[in-house]
């Protein structure tokens, strides 16, 4: 038996948003303990021409969010890239698995054959069917912004390992 759309994002995307937060809490409580200040944190980046953390999380949601309400044809919250703290991030991702627990299956249905397009900016984007858009883009690209944060963390002494990050 073939798993659903739903069934293969919904579950793994509210997954690994609650390991990100608990990411998120072992680095703010870390910040607390070592006497750093916490936007050293929220401000690194592993290398000048990448994004700093906070930029990671809000990319991160918004590619979750965005795109599972295009393939879901829910219109999507929108947020204003506005946190400045761990509390703000930690907000923002509760909002984005609330967005995901209010998707219902019969939602995605189709949406592995549906045409999906859109605009960043300047440059269109186009994909044949909801199933790559989902496997190479979205997927990839949260995956992506989670992992930079979590480096990011960890490059800066948070004790964070492996068992952090694909914790069960």
């Amino acid at each position: 038996m073939a798993l659903s759309m739903y069934e293969i994002s919904i579950p793994l995307f509210i997954h690994n948003f609650n390991i990100l937060s608990r990411i998120l809490l072992k680095a703010e409580k870390d910040a607390k303990k070592r006497d750093i200040d916490k936007t050293v944190f929220l401000n690194a980046r592993l290398a000048p021409d990448m994004f700093p953390l906070i930029k990671q999380i809000q990319i991160g949601t918004d590619m979750v969010r965005l795109g599972i309400g295009r393939l879901a044809n829910i219109k999507a919250p929108s947020f204003k890239d506005n946190e400045i703290t761990f509390s703000d991030l930690q907000t923002r991702i509760k909002k984005t698995i609330t967005f995901l627990k209010k998707i219902k299956s019969e939602h995605m249905n189709d949406s592995d054959i549906k045409l999906i397009e859109f605009s960043i900016r300047k440059k269109v984007f186009k994909f044949n069917n909801g199933y790559i858009y989902l496997s190479d883009w979205i997927i990839p690209h949260f995956f992506f912004h989670m992992t930079t944060t979590y480096n990011i963390l960890r490059a800066n002494g948070v004790n964070l390992g492996k068992r952090d990050f694909v914790k069960m």
